[in-house]
């Protein structure tokens, strides 16, 4: 288990720069094996020499790219699969480990429902990364459009969206692809308001 300050979703890149000795002897043991690892947000603490509190909801990281430095550190590129929930703590020795279960999404969803959700998430993204530009924040291209998949889009969007690692968090645990793009809606439709306020401020 890989504890850290950001939120992993599914379908997104997670860049590392591994300089701990215990994620070091982490690195090793995931590439002798499946190349996996669990990552979780820190919810008390710091990344650095433990003592966390953390998440209980996290994603799964399959490492896809791999540099060993001379000094024996690391820099890897991990993309998130699927979602799971910690079903216990172990001691961390070496490093943080857990017993987990994996986290489907609930079977309740309606594919019109959802389809009708993704496209208003899209919109509303669209609007939002279009003000932050206006205002100069950095912020990715406003002429995006989502995957077709909602339950893909419900989590890419999430990674385009100007939210926090708690929000970002929440959206991770939403029980369905539905109930994740309607928090999305919420959360951009805060940020619209926000940012429309300071553009007109201006």
């Amino acid at each position: 288990m890989f504890p850290l300050g950001t939120v992993l979703l599914p379908f997104a890149h997670l860049p590392l720069h591994i300089f701990e000795p215990r994620y070091r002897a982490l690195v090793k043991d995931v590439l002798a094996g499946d190349g996996e690892f669990g990552v979780v947000l820190i919810e008390r603490g710091q990344e650095v020499g433990g003592g966390d509190v953390r998440f209980g909801v996290g994603t799964v990281a399959k490492i896809m790219q791999t540099a060993e430095l001379p000094d024996g550190r690391w820099l890897l590129d991990a993309v998130g699969t699927e979602r799971f929930r910690i079903t216990e703590w172990l001691p961390d020795d070496p490093y943080p480990l857990a017993m987990i279960e994996s986290l489907d999404d609930a079977p309740s969803d309606t594919d019109a429902e959802a389809a009708d959700r993704r496209t208003a998430v899209e919109r509303l993204l669209r609007q939002v990364l279009a003000m932050q530009v206006e205002l100069g924040f950095p912020a990715p291209s406003a002429v995006r459009t989502l995957e077709e998949n909602p339950a893909v889009a419900a989590f890419e969007a999430a990674v385009l969206s100007p939210i926090g690692p708690m929000d970002t968090q929440k959206v991770l645990e939403a029980p369905s692809t539905v109930a994740r793009l309607a928090l999305l809606e919420a959360l951009l439709t805060e940020a619209r308001e926000f940012l429309s306020n300071r553009i007109a401020e201006a």
